[in-house]
C-alpha cells in the first residue's frame, strides 16, 4: 500500500511557524511555486527559503543552490520538482536534518517517501498547502 497523508500532520505543518525550504522556487511567474510560496509567507506566516539552480533570491528572501548550503536548519522541504527528480531532493532533506518533506501536487515517489519516514521525517505527498489549508478550515 502506498503513502497516505495524515490530516493531523498536514494541519500541524500548516499551523506551526517554521522554516520552509522551497526547492524549485524561482521568480518565474509561470511556475506555481511562486504563488504557493507567497501564500505560505503571507497567509501562513512561514519563513520561506528559496532553493533553485541559480541560488536566486525570491520574495526578498536569500536563495540557495542546495539544501546543504542553508544555515540554521530547515523544518520543512517543500518539493516543486517532478517525480523523477524528487528522490535525491528527499535524500538531501534527510541529510540536512529537515523534520518534514512536502511533495507538491502531482509529485509522487513512494520509495523516497518511505526513506523519509524511516529517517523520522513527516511526509506529505501529492497535494498542495493551498488545497489543504481551506479543506482543513485554516
Amino acid at each position: 500500500m502506498g503513502h497516505v497523508n495524515d490530516p493531523e500532520v498536514i494541519k500541524r505543518l500548516l499551523t506551526t511557524p517554521a522554516r520552509w525550504a522551497v526547492v524549485g522556487l524561482s521568480n518565474n511567474p509561470r511556475r506555481v511555486a511562486l504563488g504557493v510560496s507567497r501564500y505560505m509567507l503571507d497567509q501562513r506566516g512561514m519563513d520561506i527559503i528559496p532553493v533553485n539552480l541559480k541560488g536566486e533570491d525570491v520574495h526578498g528572501q536569500r536563495g540557495y543552490r542546495k539544501l546543504a548550503d542553508i544555515p540554521g536548519g530547515i523544518d520543512v522541504v517543500n518539493c516543486f520538482v517532478n517525480s523523477q527528480k524528487v528522490g535525491p531532493v528527499v535524500d538531501q532533506a534527510i541529510e540536512a536534518g529537515a523534520k518534514a518533506v512536502w511533495l507538491q501536487l502531482g509529485v509522487i515517489d513512494e520509495a523516497a517517501a518511505e526513506r523519509a519516514k524511516a529517517a523520522g521525517l513527516d511526509v506529505v505527498m501529492d497535494t498542495c498547502p493551498m488545497i489543504e489549508a481551506p479543506a482543513l478550515g485554516l
